[in-house]
């Protein structure tokens, strides 16, 4: 029995036919969608937390049975002297910790340059890997590291010096309020340094070779070929990062300085993201929210200001 030809024509051109496929704007838009969801949840919810600015908030008290005091949490930074001293101190921390951190950027460069010359793959694979480790280690872990090495007792540092005769009694390092910044830009190095180069390290691979064959050619020494390819191959990643950490100045964090914090070093290590904790458990939580808000507004006009930067030096906006 005979199929009609149209009918074979009809079917077949069905069957042939592919079936409707998503648009890829709607694919790459589903992708993202987790990342949204996740930033909403934790970096724009949270805001409505700023509606605490504006109320005498007391823990346990339901918010609508909380006197409302408008800005009377904002004038106390300019009205109240001590707590504009507190603030001014604060200020001054952060700004000198993030300050440090940025004119010491160039390191990470400097050691993935370093990183690159070691021709010994395996015994490259092992500095990269023993540098790397420190940035998964808890600050809290680095603490119990520097705790052993400088303490007053048992420390390994004054039992060397008390040994060969260069002090008679231990250094309390820990408690101690000079060179507060110096330390603790130290111990971010440390933990950071390694994680810090990865970047850079990924910008010298993507490096064009011929660059480099080129100056051989012409016989150029190793330090000239990091000079005048390496370097100007690296900078565009180095200003990105630099600008970006221009953008987010009075963020330093909290957990390195809350391990380190103690009565003695407090007025120096204080900076405003543990400022903000400080002052949230001690029960003013309406005061900590306040210069919250500030910190983000400040945050907010550094990342503008740095794109501003970024469009003015490399012609080229970062957000």
């Amino acid at each position: 029995m005979s199929v009609p030809a149209t009918h074979l024509a009809k079917h077949g051109s069905a069957a042939s036919k592919p079936g409707r496929r998503l648009p890829n704007k709607y694919k790459l838009f589903l992708m993202a969608l987790p990342f949204f969801i996740i930033t909403f949840i934790f970096y724009y919810l949270p805001i409505y937390g700023w509606i605490y600015a504006f109320f005498d908030y007391i823990p346990g008290i339901p918010l609508d049975k909380t006197p409302f005091v408008g800005f009377k949490w904002f004038r106390t930074i300019a009205e109240n002297p001590t707590q504009t001293q507190e603030v001014l101190r604060v200020m001054k921390n952060t700004v000198a910790m993030s300050g440090l951190g940025i004119v010491t950027s160039f390191l990470p460069v400097i050691f993935a340059i370093l990183m690159t010359e070691i021709k010994t793959g395996w015994y490259r694979r092992i500095v990269q890997t023993l540098t790397t480790i420190p940035n998964f280690i808890s600050w809290i872990l680095v603490y119990s590291i520097a705790f052993t090495l400088f303490s007053v007792d048992n420390g390994l540092v004054n039992t060397l010096l008390i040994k060969f005769g260069f002090i008679d009694e231990g250094i309390n390092f820990l408690a101690n309020n000079n060179n507060v910044w110096l330390a603790m830009i130290a111990w971010y190095w440390w933990k950071s340094l390694g994680w810090g180069a990865i970047l850079y390290l990924a910008a010298i691979t993507g490096i064009d070779q011929e660059l480099y064959e080129a100056a051989d050619v012409d016989g150029a020494s190793r330090f000239r070929k990091i000079w005048h390819i390496t370097v100007p191959g690296i900078m565009p990643t180095f200003f990105v990062l630099l600008l970006l950490s221009i953008g987010n100045f009075v963020n330093n964090g909290m957990e390195q300085y809350f391990a380190f914090q103690n009565a003695m070093n407090k007025d120096t290590i204080e900076v405003l993201d543990l400022y903000v904790y400080n002052i949230a458990f001690s029960n003013n939580f309406a005061f900590a929210t306040v210069v919250s808000m500030l910190k983000s507004i400040i945050s907010v006009f550094l990342l503008f200001l740095a794109n501003g930067m970024s469009k003015w030096i490399r012609k080229e906006s970062i957000i």
